[in-house]
């Protein structure tokens, strides 16, 4: 698979621009920080809205500079790694943070796009049901889910860099894709969708797993209550390359020639999930 291109927005002036006063490790409430939010407001709008610091009640413009006109085509600056929940919920527009950003980006995400420039935290993209978030750099723990919570539903995530622990986690529909490799449980208790891993995974993908499909093109071994069915050569992962190359998510080159290992299971579950492994012989 190919890298993600991760533009985000154009950044000529024409947007609207956050820029953090001073760093904190006190927890930023980004959940204001969208376009819908901002749709129809002013510069100084916006900069009265209210917003969280730790425990504190703070307004966007004690915490954040904002300058330009476009609400629609927002760029976060500064030192926003304990920024959290930034575009929850968010259905339009484009949202690009330019570094690393705390958990939670996107959760309950429906339409729009996040690019993050650098690193993301836990919970990217929890509960997802639209949209598309691309990270440059990795994320942590559970990526489109959150501990225990049901997973993404629809959408597109593209992590660049690697992932923590159970990435895709419950999944009921979308899809995953992550660049590098991801660690133990991938996909664990998964209903439906596809998560694509161009590395390796950790122990026990697919753990639970009651349905959809997780394709790894480097190594993974798959829980001992998965039953290998066959070795072939599928088309459907060439159908979701050529769609991640329409949207400029992937280079042109490159491929998903060759032969997968098929395992099914969970069979200490209903069974009907698929894990491919890309065959190295």
């Amino acid at each position: 698979m190919g890298c993600v291109s991760c533009t985000g927005a154009v950044l000529d002036g024409n947007v609207l621009t956050l820029v953090r006063r001073e760093a904190s490790p006190e927890a930023v409430d980004g959940s204001g920080i969208s376009p819908d939010r901002f749709l129809g407001k002013s510069a100084a709008e916006i900069a009265r809205l209210p917003a969280r610091l730790g425990g504190r009640e703070v307004t966007l413009g004690d915490l954040f500079a904002i300058e330009g006109f476009h609400p629609e085509q927002i760029v976060v600056r500064g030192d926003v790694r304990s920024l959290t929940d930034l575009g929850r919920g968010m259905t339009r527009g484009e949202v690009t943070v330019l570094g690393d950003v705390g958990p939670r980006v996107g959760a309950e995400m429906r339409g729009g796009e996040i690019v993050v420039q650098g690193a993301a935290g836990d919970a990217l993209g929890a509960r997802m049901r639209g949209g598309r978030i691309l990270v440059e750099g990795g994320a942590g723990d559970f990526c489109g889910t959150a501990a225990g919570e049901p997973g993404q539903t629809g959408g597109t995530i593209v992590v660049r860099g690697p992932l923590g622990k159970e990435a895709g986690a419950r999944m009921r529909g979308g899809m995953l894709v992550a660049l590098g490799s991801t660690g133990e449980r991938t996909g664990a208790d998964m209903e439906a969708g596809t998560i694509f891993v161009a590395g390796r995974t950790g122990p026990e993908p697919g753990l639970g797993m009651h349905g959809g499909t997780i394709v790894v093109f480097g190594d993974a071994e798959p829980p001992a209550t998965f039953d290998y069915a066959c070795t072939y050569q599928p088309v459907f992962p060439g159908d979701y390359l050529r769609e991640l190359r329409r949207w400029g998510l992937a280079e042109e080159d490159g491929g998903v020639e060759g032969a997968f290992r098929r395992y099914l299971g969970d069979l200490d579950s209903v069974g009907k999930g698929e894990i491919l492994v890309r065959d190295q012989s």
